[in-house]
């Protein structure tokens, strides 16, 4: 297959995967752009043809792909390929939404982007203001984005979220539904082959499907080269700790390819309580298994809601001597009125900062404050799209760890702390 864009990949940003769409379009870019640069001098080595006629043979084979060929531009120069599907997104007085694609797409292999954890104002065609949208109002946006692809003849629906809807409910206490795995299976019922997601909360998820396959991103090596700005990461007083027995994987694989040690955060809940703010949650008793005294703490986890059992376990090593504290969350959510009391936190000199990612859409209200580290997971999911489209391996990209070792080299260390 040529390295240009075939006219069989397309991506539908629904209204919360706007933001995220535009981030990862420069990266797709800029990726193809590459790929054609070595497919060029493939064919000029292979068949000692000019820089020009490898041009226009990839050009040549990438427009007899194409429905539509690129005729503004000359032949000779490389056309970087348009991937967004053009959709018109109406939302009806009594709350409907309608998605109408606009182009052709029979015969496409489509991703549709969703940011189901979008809370800012968003505009539709014909609408007199804007929405706040609820995480319902997202997930129904997107089942009438994925029944108008498939009615438009797309070959293949790949729906790609950066946060899984209800990935906390995952397993039962009592006489109670099982909505994330019900959200894939009515996906998977609907036609979509894949969902890309980023961290998902429980791996149990992934069993409840036939056909449908998940991949799970980890944002580990973007959130390390941030960690490695804020502290030495070789220092000989940093310990990982795992806030709860559920994060222990994520943790464990942080100290491992750090060599530190590992300590973990025992908590027993109160299930009939359901956490509201991060004053009041479900918390009625917390051990350590570890030590943290005199030492720099780093705690990664999937998400951050309100934020409560973060600040909690936080208050909690800083009793048992914590120096410093630093907490890596791959879904910083920031619900209600977390951000406030994150802000207070800091004040009371809990933590240093929380390294989150852009999997969930913030504006200033979060970005501008001093102890939020944004981390940028465009790029991830810009390969991760590439190389599916192009049948490449997702090996080196789902498991990470040669990378996290040369980014861990003392080379990159030192020109890392410098930038």
């Amino acid at each position: 297959m040529a390295p240009g864009q075939p006219a069989a990949l397309g991506i539908i940003a629904c209204p919360g995967g706007q933001k995220f769409t535009e981030e990862m379009f420069p990266h797709l870019k800029k990726l193809y752009r590459k790929r054609y640069d070595q497919f060029a001098d493939m064919l000029l080595q292979r068949y000692g043809m000019s820089k020009e006629e490898a041009v226009r043979t990839i050009n040549l084979t990438n427009d007899l792909q194409s429905r539509m060929p690129n005729n503004s531009t000359p032949a000779e120069k490389y056309n970087i390929p348009s991937f967004k599907i053009p959709v018109k997104y109406t939302r009806f007085p009594n709350g409907e939404f309608k998605a109408e694609i606009l182009h052709s797409i029979r015969g496409a292999h489509v991703y549709i982007v969703q940011d189901v954890e979008n809370h800012y104002p968003l505009k539709f065609h014909n609408s007199p203001g804007s929405y706040v949208l609820s995480v319902n109002d997202h997930v129904f946006c997107l089942l009438v984005t994925i029944d108008a692809a498939r009615h438009a003849g797309a070959e293949s629906i790949t729906i790609v979220l950066p946060a899984y809807p209800y990935a906390r409910q995952h397993k039962k206490n009592g006489r109670e539904a099982l909505t994330a795995s019900l959200f894939g299976r009515m996906v998977e019922q609907m036609g979509v082959e894949r969902i890309i997601t980023l961290d998902i909360h429980s791996k149990e998820i992934e069993n409840s499907f036939q056909r449908l396959r998940l991949e799970n991103l980890h944002a580990s090596y973007q959130i390390l080269r941030k960690l490695m700005t804020i502290i030495d990461v070789r220092s000989s007083d940093l310990v990982v700790v795992s806030p709860d027995t559920g994060a222990v994987d994520r943790n464990k694989f942080y100290a491992e390819n750090l060599g530190k040690p590992l300590a973990l955060l025992y908590k027993e809940r109160d299930y009939s309580k359901v956490t509201q703010n991060a004053l009041h949650n479900n918390i009625t008793n917390m051990r350590l298994l570890g030590s943290v005294e005199g030492k720099t703490v780093f705690m990664a986890d999937d998400l951050i809601g309100t934020g409560g059992t973060v600040i909690k376990a936080m208050e909690y090593l800083k009793e048992l001597g914590a120096k410093r504290i630093v907490c890596a969350i791959s879904l910083p959510l920031f619900t209600g009125d977390a951000i406030n009391h994150f802000d207070a936190a800091h004040e009371r000199g809990l933590f240093e900062a929380i390294i989150g990612t852009n999997a969930v859409y913030h504006g200033e209200d979060l970005l501008s404050k001093g102890w939020y580290v944004n981390a940028s997971i465009s790029n991830l999911f810009a390969r991760i799209i590439a190389r599916l489209h192009h049948g490449r391996s997702l090996s080196s990209l789902l498991d990470n760890r040669e990378i996290i070792r040369r980014l861990l080299s003392p080379q990159i260390v030192s020109s890392t702390k410098q930038e």
